[in-house]
């Protein structure tokens, strides 16, 4: 594993994520496609709400007690329940910017981390450190298809009567 490439990544998509939306309206960004996905606002919620309650928070638990329950999570139930939609999308984007540059900062300090270290979870079997930083990268790779998913609902619903099948051919 090499974990300065994992790094990198996590720090580079906060950056190309907030170049990708910085035009988007904030009526775009609330828009949810009529299959109930989620919309852009509620994807960049549920990026900043991850790296504040889930990815780092266990890593730092497994790496200091891998015997350590972690805190229980409903990632889905959240986007309801603290009402990602309504947040102010600009602000939302800066805080989920801020929280992952502390979080690679973090990182960055423990380059030496036991990446092997693992944490025998109730549902999911043993899950080392390593296996937690890979599927962060992962967890912001599968975000942006969900982002770019949005954007090409909003293709089509912003040409209504017109295909977009010259782009998929």
């Amino acid at each position: 594993m090499n974990p300065d490439l994992l790094i990198g990544r996590l720090a580079f998509f906060a950056k190309g994520l907030r170049q990708l939306l910085d035009g988007l309206s904030d009526a775009d960004a609330r828009w949810r496609p009529s299959d109930g996905g989620w919309s852009i606002l509620e994807i960049v919620c549920h990026l900043g709400d991850e790296d504040l309650e889930d990815f780092r928070t266990r890593l730092e638990l497994l790496l200091k007690d891998p015997k350590a329950n972690w805190p229980a999570l409903d990632p889905r139930g959240r986007v309801q329940e603290h009402g990602f939609n309504e947040r102010d999308f600009k602000r939302s984007l800066q805080q989920f910017e801020m929280e992952r540059a502390r979080n690679v900062a973090w990182l960055k300090t423990i380059g030496t981390a036991s990446w092997t270290e693992t944490h025998d979870h109730p549902n999911r079997g043993a899950i080392r450190a390593g296996d937690l930083l890979a599927s962060w990268v992962c967890h912001d790779a599968l975000h942006l298809s969900m982002i770019a998913d949005r954007l090409q609902k909003m293709a089509l619903r912003d040409a209504p009567g017109f295909s977009t099948n010259y782009a998929r051919d």
